[in-house]
Protein backbone atom coordinates (compact mmCIF):
# COMPACT_ATOMS: atom_id res chain seq x y z
CA UNK A 1 0.00 0.00 0.00
CA UNK A 2 0.97 3.49 -0.55
CA UNK A 3 2.77 5.23 2.52
CA UNK A 4 0.38 6.93 4.91
CA UNK A 5 0.20 10.70 5.25
CA UNK A 6 -0.45 12.25 8.36
CA UNK A 7 -3.49 11.03 10.94
CA UNK A 8 -6.80 11.37 10.01
CA UNK A 9 -9.72 11.32 12.38
CA UNK A 10 -10.54 8.33 14.26
CA UNK A 11 -13.67 5.86 13.41
CA UNK A 12 -14.83 2.44 13.94
CA UNK A 13 -17.23 0.67 12.43
CA UNK A 14 -19.11 -2.71 13.19
CA UNK A 15 -20.11 -5.57 10.93
CA UNK A 16 -22.90 -8.56 12.24
CA UNK A 17 -20.96 -10.68 14.59
CA UNK A 18 -21.36 -8.74 17.66
CA UNK A 19 -22.99 -4.96 17.94
CA UNK A 20 -23.00 -5.41 21.75
CA UNK A 21 -19.65 -5.81 22.23
CA UNK A 22 -18.63 -3.09 19.25
CA UNK A 23 -20.85 -0.62 21.45
CA UNK A 24 -18.76 -1.19 24.36
CA UNK A 25 -15.51 -1.05 22.54
CA UNK A 26 -16.59 2.79 20.79
CA UNK A 27 -17.87 3.87 24.45
CA UNK A 28 -14.58 2.98 25.82
CA UNK A 29 -12.53 5.19 22.85
CA UNK A 30 -14.46 7.67 23.37
CA UNK A 31 -16.11 7.55 19.62
CA UNK A 32 -19.86 6.87 18.42
CA UNK A 33 -19.86 4.16 15.99
CA UNK A 34 -19.75 4.89 12.05
CA UNK A 35 -22.47 3.98 9.71
CA UNK A 36 -22.57 1.37 7.53
CA UNK A 37 -25.30 -0.99 5.83
CA UNK A 38 -24.30 -4.81 5.51
CA UNK A 39 -26.85 -6.76 3.60
CA UNK A 40 -26.95 -10.66 2.29
CA UNK A 41 -29.40 -11.65 -0.18
CA UNK A 42 -31.12 -14.71 -0.36
CA UNK A 43 -28.21 -16.81 -2.15
CA UNK A 44 -25.96 -15.84 0.48
CA UNK A 45 -24.09 -12.53 -1.32
CA UNK A 46 -22.92 -9.76 1.02
CA UNK A 47 -23.66 -6.07 0.11
CA UNK A 48 -21.76 -3.40 2.12
CA UNK A 49 -22.30 0.15 1.80
CA UNK A 50 -20.92 2.91 3.97
CA UNK A 51 -22.49 5.89 4.59
CA UNK A 52 -19.92 8.50 5.48
CA UNK A 53 -16.71 9.12 4.26
CA UNK A 54 -13.47 7.95 5.72
CA UNK A 55 -11.13 9.48 2.86
CA UNK A 56 -7.74 10.12 4.96
CA UNK A 57 -9.47 8.38 8.04
CA UNK A 58 -7.95 6.02 10.73
CA UNK A 59 -10.40 3.50 10.35
CA UNK A 60 -10.87 0.67 13.04
CA UNK A 61 -13.18 -2.45 11.99
CA UNK A 62 -14.67 -4.45 14.44
CA UNK A 63 -15.56 -8.37 13.81
CA UNK A 64 -15.22 -11.15 15.38
CA UNK A 65 -14.97 -14.54 13.06
CA UNK A 66 -17.45 -16.68 14.93
CA UNK A 67 -20.66 -18.20 13.82
CA UNK A 68 -21.50 -18.00 10.92
CA UNK A 69 -17.84 -18.39 10.40
CA UNK A 70 -17.17 -18.16 6.80
CA UNK A 71 -19.86 -15.70 6.65
CA UNK A 72 -18.44 -13.21 9.24
CA UNK A 73 -15.35 -13.56 7.76
CA UNK A 74 -16.78 -12.61 3.76
CA UNK A 75 -17.96 -9.28 5.59
CA UNK A 76 -14.90 -8.48 7.11
CA UNK A 77 -13.20 -9.11 4.12
CA UNK A 78 -15.50 -7.13 1.67
CA UNK A 79 -15.60 -4.27 4.55
CA UNK A 80 -11.90 -3.80 4.60
CA UNK A 81 -11.82 -3.65 0.41
CA UNK A 82 -15.01 -1.15 0.50
CA UNK A 83 -13.01 1.08 3.19
CA UNK A 84 -9.36 0.59 1.34
CA UNK A 85 -11.46 1.50 -2.47
CA UNK A 86 -12.82 4.90 -0.32
CA UNK A 87 -9.28 5.80 0.79
CA UNK A 88 -8.87 5.50 4.47
CA UNK A 89 -6.04 6.76 5.86
CA UNK A 90 -5.44 3.03 7.68
CA UNK A 91 -7.04 0.32 7.98
CA UNK A 92 -6.99 -1.53 11.43
CA UNK A 93 -8.95 -4.56 12.23
CA UNK A 94 -10.08 -5.98 15.81
CA UNK A 95 -10.82 -9.17 15.78
CA UNK A 96 -11.80 -10.01 19.00
CA UNK A 97 -12.25 -14.08 17.91
CA UNK A 98 -10.05 -15.03 15.69
CA UNK A 99 -11.58 -17.75 13.60
CA UNK A 100 -9.81 -20.57 12.20
CA UNK A 101 -6.94 -20.05 14.67
CA UNK A 102 -6.96 -23.60 15.35
CA UNK A 103 -5.39 -24.71 12.19
CA UNK A 104 -2.37 -23.42 13.00
CA UNK A 105 0.23 -25.97 11.68
CA UNK A 106 0.01 -29.05 9.76
CA UNK A 107 -0.91 -32.35 12.14
CA UNK A 108 -1.40 -34.79 9.44
CA UNK A 109 -0.18 -34.58 5.85
CA UNK A 110 -1.88 -32.61 2.94
CA UNK A 111 -3.67 -30.80 5.87
CA UNK A 112 -4.13 -26.83 5.18
CA UNK A 113 -2.43 -24.28 7.91
CA UNK A 114 -5.66 -22.25 7.66
CA UNK A 115 -4.86 -19.51 10.18
CA UNK A 116 -1.75 -18.82 7.99
CA UNK A 117 -4.18 -18.10 5.09
CA UNK A 118 -6.71 -16.18 6.80
CA UNK A 119 -3.83 -13.87 7.97
CA UNK A 120 -1.95 -13.81 4.39
CA UNK A 121 -5.89 -12.81 2.81
CA UNK A 122 -6.42 -9.98 5.24
CA UNK A 123 -2.96 -8.75 4.13
CA UNK A 124 -3.72 -8.85 0.98
CA UNK A 125 -6.95 -7.12 1.46
CA UNK A 126 -4.76 -4.12 2.59
CA UNK A 127 -4.94 -4.08 5.96
CA UNK A 128 -2.36 -2.08 8.11
CA UNK A 129 -2.71 -3.20 11.66
CA UNK A 130 -4.35 -6.17 13.11
CA UNK A 131 -5.87 -6.03 17.27
CA UNK A 132 -6.71 -9.68 18.82
CA UNK A 133 -7.56 -11.15 21.99
CA UNK A 134 -5.87 -14.47 23.30
CA UNK A 135 -5.03 -16.26 20.28
CA UNK A 136 -5.53 -20.21 20.12
CA UNK A 137 -1.44 -20.26 20.08
CA UNK A 138 0.61 -17.06 20.91
CA UNK A 139 2.86 -17.55 17.81
CA UNK A 140 0.09 -17.08 15.30
CA UNK A 141 1.81 -13.44 15.61
CA UNK A 142 4.09 -14.19 13.26
CA UNK A 143 2.08 -15.54 10.54
CA UNK A 144 1.89 -11.28 10.18
CA UNK A 145 3.82 -9.05 8.61
CA UNK A 146 1.61 -5.91 9.68
CA UNK A 147 1.92 -4.81 13.43
CA UNK A 148 -0.05 -6.85 15.49
CA UNK A 149 -1.79 -6.38 18.88
CA UNK A 150 -1.94 -9.31 21.02
CA UNK A 151 -3.89 -8.54 24.04
CA UNK A 152 -4.76 -10.71 27.32
CA UNK A 153 -8.16 -11.77 28.78
CA UNK A 154 -6.36 -13.85 32.13
CA UNK A 155 -6.39 -10.29 34.36
CA UNK A 156 -9.92 -9.60 33.59
CA UNK A 157 -11.05 -13.68 34.09
CA UNK A 158 -9.12 -13.62 36.98
CA UNK A 159 -10.79 -10.22 38.58
CA UNK A 160 -14.47 -12.38 39.19
CA UNK A 161 -12.60 -14.50 41.49
CA UNK A 162 -11.43 -11.99 43.95
CA UNK A 163 -13.98 -9.47 43.38
CA UNK A 164 -16.27 -12.53 44.28
CA UNK A 165 -13.87 -13.81 47.43
CA UNK A 166 -13.19 -17.03 45.52
CA UNK A 167 -9.23 -16.71 45.65
CA UNK A 168 -8.47 -19.07 48.70
CA UNK A 169 -7.54 -22.35 48.26
CA UNK A 170 -7.61 -22.47 44.51
CA UNK A 171 -5.60 -24.76 41.92
CA UNK A 172 -5.44 -23.87 38.15
CA UNK A 173 -6.51 -26.98 36.03
CA UNK A 174 -5.06 -27.06 32.72
CA UNK A 175 -7.68 -29.77 30.85
CA UNK A 176 -4.28 -31.04 28.78
CA UNK A 177 -0.74 -30.48 28.71
CA UNK A 178 -1.17 -28.29 25.38
CA UNK A 179 -2.63 -25.74 28.19
CA UNK A 180 -0.12 -25.66 30.91
CA UNK A 181 0.98 -21.89 29.91
CA UNK A 182 -2.85 -20.68 30.18
CA UNK A 183 -2.72 -21.96 33.69
CA UNK A 184 0.49 -20.91 34.76
CA UNK A 185 -0.57 -16.82 33.63
CA UNK A 186 -3.84 -17.41 35.90
CA UNK A 187 -2.04 -18.65 38.58
CA UNK A 188 0.36 -16.19 38.56
CA UNK A 189 -2.54 -13.83 38.51
CA UNK A 190 -4.43 -15.68 41.79
CA UNK A 191 -0.78 -16.65 43.59
CA UNK A 192 -1.82 -20.35 42.60
CA UNK A 193 -0.55 -23.70 42.29
CA UNK A 194 -1.36 -25.45 38.98
CA UNK A 195 -2.67 -28.95 38.36
CA UNK A 196 -2.94 -30.67 34.62
CA UNK A 197 -5.75 -33.11 33.39
CA UNK A 198 -3.41 -36.40 32.06
CA UNK A 199 -5.66 -36.63 28.86
CA UNK A 200 -3.36 -38.29 25.93
CA UNK A 201 -6.57 -38.98 23.53
CA UNK A 202 -7.96 -35.85 21.67
CA UNK A 203 -10.91 -37.78 21.25
CA UNK A 204 -11.52 -38.80 24.87
CA UNK A 205 -11.86 -37.31 28.41
CA UNK A 206 -10.72 -39.44 30.85
CA UNK A 207 -13.29 -39.15 34.30
CA UNK A 208 -10.30 -41.35 36.37
CA UNK A 209 -9.04 -39.41 39.00
CA UNK A 210 -5.86 -40.60 38.46
CA UNK A 211 -5.60 -38.84 35.74
CA UNK A 212 -4.64 -35.58 37.23
CA UNK A 213 -1.17 -34.43 37.88
CA UNK A 214 -0.94 -32.30 41.04
CA UNK A 215 -3.12 -31.70 44.17
CA UNK A 216 -6.44 -30.78 43.77
CA UNK A 217 -7.82 -32.59 47.23
CA UNK A 218 -9.84 -30.06 49.63
CA UNK A 219 -9.41 -27.20 47.17
CA UNK A 220 -11.32 -25.14 44.62
CA UNK A 221 -10.49 -26.20 41.19
CA UNK A 222 -10.39 -23.63 38.04
CA UNK A 223 -10.29 -25.26 34.47
CA UNK A 224 -9.09 -22.84 32.32
CA UNK A 225 -8.89 -22.75 28.64
CA UNK A 226 -8.88 -20.65 25.76
CA UNK A 227 -11.83 -21.76 23.73
CA UNK A 228 -14.76 -23.84 25.20
CA UNK A 229 -16.29 -25.49 21.98
CA UNK A 230 -18.19 -28.61 22.19
CA UNK A 231 -17.73 -28.49 26.28
CA UNK A 232 -16.98 -32.31 26.29
CA UNK A 233 -13.73 -32.25 27.60
CA UNK A 234 -14.19 -29.41 29.95
CA UNK A 235 -17.26 -31.18 31.62
CA UNK A 236 -15.35 -34.12 31.68
CA UNK A 237 -12.20 -32.88 33.14
CA UNK A 238 -14.58 -31.02 35.89
CA UNK A 239 -15.65 -35.02 36.91
CA UNK A 240 -12.15 -35.62 37.08
CA UNK A 241 -11.64 -33.22 39.72
CA UNK A 242 -14.72 -33.78 41.23
CA UNK A 243 -13.73 -37.44 41.81
CA UNK A 244 -9.82 -36.47 42.91
CA UNK A 245 -11.54 -34.62 45.57
CA UNK A 246 -11.89 -30.88 45.10
CA UNK A 247 -14.21 -29.55 46.87
CA UNK A 248 -15.43 -26.99 43.90
CA UNK A 249 -15.00 -26.73 40.19
CA UNK A 250 -15.11 -23.62 37.79
CA UNK A 251 -14.09 -23.22 34.42
CA UNK A 252 -12.86 -20.04 32.67
CA UNK A 253 -12.46 -19.60 29.04
CA UNK A 254 -11.55 -16.82 26.62
CA UNK A 255 -13.97 -17.50 23.94
CA UNK A 256 -17.35 -19.06 24.46
CA UNK A 257 -17.99 -20.94 20.98
CA UNK A 258 -20.22 -23.38 22.62
CA UNK A 259 -20.92 -25.13 19.33
CA UNK A 260 -23.69 -28.37 19.10
CA UNK A 261 -24.94 -29.28 22.92
CA UNK A 262 -21.95 -27.43 24.47
CA UNK A 263 -24.86 -25.80 26.81
CA UNK A 264 -26.47 -29.09 28.06
CA UNK A 265 -22.81 -30.28 28.38
CA UNK A 266 -21.82 -27.80 30.54
CA UNK A 267 -24.98 -27.48 32.50
CA UNK A 268 -24.93 -31.33 33.70
CA UNK A 269 -21.78 -31.12 34.55
CA UNK A 270 -20.36 -30.78 37.90
CA UNK A 271 -18.89 -27.05 36.98
CA UNK A 272 -20.26 -24.25 39.53
CA UNK A 273 -19.69 -21.53 37.18
CA UNK A 274 -18.42 -21.10 33.58
CA UNK A 275 -16.56 -17.51 33.56
CA UNK A 276 -15.76 -16.03 29.85
CA UNK A 277 -15.48 -13.26 27.95
CA UNK A 278 -17.48 -11.59 25.29
CA UNK A 279 -15.28 -11.96 22.45
CA UNK A 280 -18.19 -13.75 21.13
CA UNK A 281 -22.11 -12.86 20.91
CA UNK A 282 -23.72 -15.57 23.17
CA UNK A 283 -27.32 -16.26 21.45
CA UNK A 284 -30.42 -15.86 23.86
CA UNK A 285 -30.89 -20.00 23.62
CA UNK A 286 -27.61 -20.33 25.11
CA UNK A 287 -27.72 -18.30 28.17
CA UNK A 288 -27.50 -20.67 32.02
CA UNK A 289 -27.49 -19.23 35.13
CA UNK A 290 -24.43 -21.33 35.28
CA UNK A 291 -22.68 -18.66 33.25
CA UNK A 292 -20.96 -15.50 33.94
CA UNK A 293 -20.25 -13.17 31.17
CA UNK A 294 -17.06 -10.69 31.74
CA UNK A 295 -16.42 -8.41 29.18
CA UNK A 296 -13.42 -6.75 27.08
CA UNK A 297 -14.72 -3.53 25.97
CA UNK A 298 -13.30 -1.80 28.00
CA UNK A 299 -9.72 -3.18 27.15
CA UNK A 300 -10.26 -3.13 23.82
CA UNK A 301 -11.41 0.60 23.65
CA UNK A 302 -8.40 2.17 25.38
CA UNK A 303 -5.97 -0.03 23.26
CA UNK A 304 -8.06 1.35 20.38
CA UNK A 305 -7.18 4.69 21.66
CA UNK A 306 -2.99 3.87 22.12
CA UNK A 307 -3.20 2.97 18.50
CA UNK A 308 -4.44 6.06 17.46
CA UNK A 309 -2.48 8.50 19.56
CA UNK A 310 1.07 6.07 18.79
CA UNK A 311 1.51 5.21 22.44
CA UNK A 312 2.37 1.69 23.96
CA UNK A 313 -0.47 -0.59 23.77
CA UNK A 314 1.97 -3.21 25.83
CA UNK A 315 1.98 -0.62 28.64
CA UNK A 316 -1.25 -0.92 28.66
CA UNK A 317 -1.36 -4.81 29.48
CA UNK A 318 1.34 -4.10 31.70
CA UNK A 319 -0.82 -1.83 33.49
CA UNK A 320 -3.73 -4.18 33.18
CA UNK A 321 -1.69 -6.82 35.21
CA UNK A 322 -0.04 -4.97 37.49
CA UNK A 323 -3.06 -3.27 38.51
CA UNK A 324 -4.88 -6.56 39.39
CA UNK A 325 -1.49 -8.01 41.22
CA UNK A 326 -1.43 -4.62 43.78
Amino acid sequence: MADKVGKGTLKLFALNSNQPLAEKIAKSAGVELGKASVKHFSDGEIQINIEESVRGDDVFLIQSVSNPVNSMLMELMIMIDAVRRASANSINVVIPYYGYSRADRKARSREPITAKLIASMLEMDGVDRMVTLDLHAAQLQGFFDIPMDHLQGAPLLARYFVENKLDDDLVIVSPDHAGVSNARKLAELLHSPIAIIDNRDDNESTTSPDAVIGSVKGKRAILIDDIIDTGVRIANSAKTLERAGATEVFAVATHAVFSGNAVEELNNSPLKKVVFTDSIKLPEEKQSDKFVVVSVGNLMGKAIQRIYNEESVGALIRAEKEAFLK
